[in-house]
């Protein structure tokens, strides 16, 4: 079998040639980063659960007509997407003060927001993912207007879709993050979102205990990272009532049978 050509390689995914021109293959790592990768570790089994969660949540999604880059799942780790021109902003909607918003701010976490936030970050790692307006998006070409308007059309429907879908599991859609890519209709750029959504891009609280069921378990040493987002993949309906008995990592699991 051929090696496949890896196209890019980010904290969490490696992004590989695609069988057909136009497409590319999602590996979901792992690998765990915070803090702009100032901490890292891994979740065993992560991969796993994010190619399913982000799987579901997109397809969902397609299904309403929010244009997304997912085309189909592969395995238990990959995803035949379309390939794009990454717009290098991250799209945060929150709705309830945590996280940055809550330290910049001094908003108590847990506070629900007078209305939903939209914030923009520059996507550079070396420089920390600075907060940005959108003046300097304009400034520095970084997306048109008519994109920054599809961007902004496109999270709230989004937020709007995902607070619904959890909210009917019992989570509350705290925040998350959005990214949007660019595929070219002739010579017109379309907008489209891009990435994952997963308990790694969301914050994601039990409605009723208020408990973690995302990254930041990860990012204050909770502990119990795999079985948070084994949690949200179960109300979900993607995993049995026992994930015990749910195969999240393969080769963990070859070793396992040949024990």
């Amino acid at each position: 079998m051929a090696r496949r050509r890896q196209i890019y390689e980010g904290k969490a995914k490696i992004l590989y040639e695609g069988p057909e021109p136009g497409t590319l293959i999602q590996y979901f790592k792992d690998d765990a980063t915070a803090f702009n990768a100032q901490k890292k570790g891994t979740i065993s089994g992560k991969g796993v659960l994010n190619n399913r969660i982000s799987e579901h949540v997109f397809t969902l999604l397609g299904a309403i007509g929010v244009p997304t880059h997912f085309i189909r799942r592969l395995n238990m780790r990959e995803q035949l997407i379309r390939q794009v021109e990454i717009i290098p902003i991250e799209v945060v909607v929150r709705n309830v003060a945590a996280g940055s918003i809550s330290t910049r701010l001094g908003i108590e976490e847990g506070t629900q927001l007078p209305r939903t936030i939209i914030e923009y970050y520059y996507k550079d790692d070396a420089l920390g993912d600075p907060m940005i307006t959108d003046e300097h998006i304009a400034a520095f070409g970084w997306a048109g207007q008519e994109e920054m308007a599809d961007i902004a059309d496109l999270a709230i429907r989004v937020n709007d879709f995902l607070c619904g879908l959890f909210a009917g599991i019992g989570i509350r859609l705290v925040d998350f993050k959005l990214e949007f890519g660019r595929v070219w209709d002739n010579d017109y750029p379309r907008v489209i979102l891009a990435d994952e959504i997963s308990p790694d891009g969301c914050r994601l609280w039990d409605m009723t205990t208020n408990e973690k069921l995302d990254k930041d378990r990860f990012r204050r040493d909770l502990g119990g990272e795999v079985e948070a987002y084994q949690e949200v993949a179960r109300r979900l309906g993607l995993l049995p009532e026992e994930a015990d008995g749910a195969v999240l990592d393969m080769e963990q699991h070859r070793l396992n049978k040949g024990k």
